[in-house]
């Protein structure tokens, strides 16, 4: 995660025409822009839409307002940014694209992944310039099986090393943050395993409804969307040995061991998994139709909008602890952390009342802050045990998260990106539970919008 030169003179956006390139990587170029001022890449957008230099560089510097992004890259790179229409699963169509690049291109897949397949099986047919990075949205396949077949086929084309499977739910900020805490502190380091920790939880609930996302969510729901993706990284992160270095190879092995040790709870995906789907409510004051009500959706495909999986991870470290993934939408409040709590005091000594809950640590992500959960002698009687809370902010970094992935493309550092092999675990680790919810071993159950999810369910934390 150093800094280092950058290596690539052309960034392309495939699919540049796309919500992806408009609400989330040209603000990110703007904002990296704007803090590196002596960054300089040429930048190319292409897409399905016979658009005009001119309208592309509008729609460039509409978000690069959002973010009010200015200076000397800026301007430079909003004079010579272009547009070509093209179908990219067309090797004439990539060749047009190459040859409008200068030095080494990345391209920047902001496309469905069956379209960003079909790509890939055109690259396969050219020849490609030297230096060419490719990066990826999730998901990277739809299984197990075709997670390897993409990994194959893209180890056709260019080395491990220059393959960004981007994953901005961990940016660069969030992963040191974690890692500052745990390794940068000799009082925490010693009980961080299962000797001292009962049980992880790791929470991303959202208040929002769908969101006119029924085209990708309605074919993969929460837990392949959240649960298979971003919080078993975040898992990974927080389990992870030591690395020597923060460095490409130590933090991507190191990610690597945690996942291929991680397996569903005691082998039993009906027992360690439970899903749900909300019915109509209300959320923030603004009522939400009930899921399977929501434009674009499809009943028949049982999607749940919530999903919890508690896996265990078969390390001297984890033996024995729980960790249990959940996300879900359109539930009562926002919820984003990672819950740690520690085994009870072994002896209170009689005399003291009061609370004996176990000490919890709390770290919350995007803002990414702490708060440790501490029982002290309260302030009137000192035989009186109160619950009291030390909370800290971490540092939330300069750059947007996804400005922090392009940093690491364009300078040809993968420490961000899902290495293929970590890709593959994710999808074996999940597999019994999407086996056993497609058998519907596991009820689908529901839950009112604006609710904390069904009732039946243990409350975590």
């Amino acid at each position: 995660m150093k800094r280092m030169t950058q290596s690539v003179g052309t960034l392309v956006i495939l699919g540049a025409s796309g919500d992806l390139s408009s609400r989330l990587l040209l603000p990110a170029i703007g904002q990296l822009l704007t803090h590196h001022p002596e960054r300089r890449f040429h930048l190319v957008g292409s897409g399905a839409e016979d658009w005009t230099d001119a309208k592309w560089r509008s729609v460039v510097k509409a978000s690069f307002k959002t973010v009010k992004a200015g200076g000397p890259a800026v301007d430079e790179l909003l004079k010579s940014t272009v547009y070509l229409s093209a179908d990219v699963t067309k090797p004439d169509d990539l060749q047009r694209i190459f040859d409008a690049c200068d030095g080494a291109p990345a391209l920047y897949f902001a496309l469905p992944p069956a379209i960003t397949a079909k790509a890939c099986e055109a690259l396969g047919k050219l020849t490609l310039p030297a230096g060419l990075t490719l990066a990826l949205e999730k998901p990277f396949g739809t299984d197990k099986r075709s997670a390897v077949a993409l990994n194959k086929r893209l180890a056709t084309l260019v080395p491990e090393d220059q393959i960004h499977r981007v994953d901005h739910f961990l940016g660069n900020s969030t992963v040191l943050n974690l890692i500052g805490l745990r390794f940068a502190n000799s009082i925490l380091e010693p009980v961080w395993n299962g000797d001292h920790i009962q049980s992880v939880d790791i929470v991303y609930d959202e208040s929002l409804g769908l969101e006119d996302r029924a085209r990708y969510y309605d074919h993969a729901g929460a837990l392949m969307d959240m649960i298979q993706s971003h919080l078993l990284q975040v898992l990974a992160v927080f389990a992870m040995e030591p690395p020597s270095a923060l460095d490409a190879t130590d933090l991507r092995d190191a990610k690597a061991t945690v996942l291929r040790a991680t397996r569903v709870w005691k082998d039993d995906p009906v027992e360690a998994s439970r899903r749900a789907r909300y019915t109509a409510g209300t959320v923030d004051g603004e009522k939400l139709p009930a899921y399977i009500n929501e434009p674009g959706v499809d009943p028949a495909n049982d999607t749940e909008t919530l999903a919890e999986v508690t896996v265990q991870i078969d390390t001297w470290r984890w033996a024995g602890v729980p960790f249990t993934l959940r996300s879900g939408k359109a539930l009562g409040s926002r919820r984003r952390e990672i819950l740690v709590t520690f085994k009870p005091a072994r002896h209170i000594p009689r005399g003291l009342k009061g609370h004996r809950e176990p000490t919890m640590l709390r770290i919350m992500l995007a803002p990414d802050a702490m708060s440790l959960e501490l029982n002290i002698n309260g302030p009137d009687d000192p035989h009186e045990i109160e619950r009291v809370a030390l909370s800290a902010d971490f540092g939330p970094g300069l750059l947007l998260a996804y400005a922090e992935v392009l940093e690491g493309i364009l300078d040809g550092d993968p420490s961000l990106s899902v290495r293929g092999d970590t890709a593959v675990e994710m999808w074996r680790i999940v597999a019994p539970v999407i086996s056993a919810w497609k058998k519907d071993d596991v009820p689908l159950q529901s839950y009112r919008a604006g609710s904390d999810g069904p009732a039946s369910w243990k409350k975590i934390g």
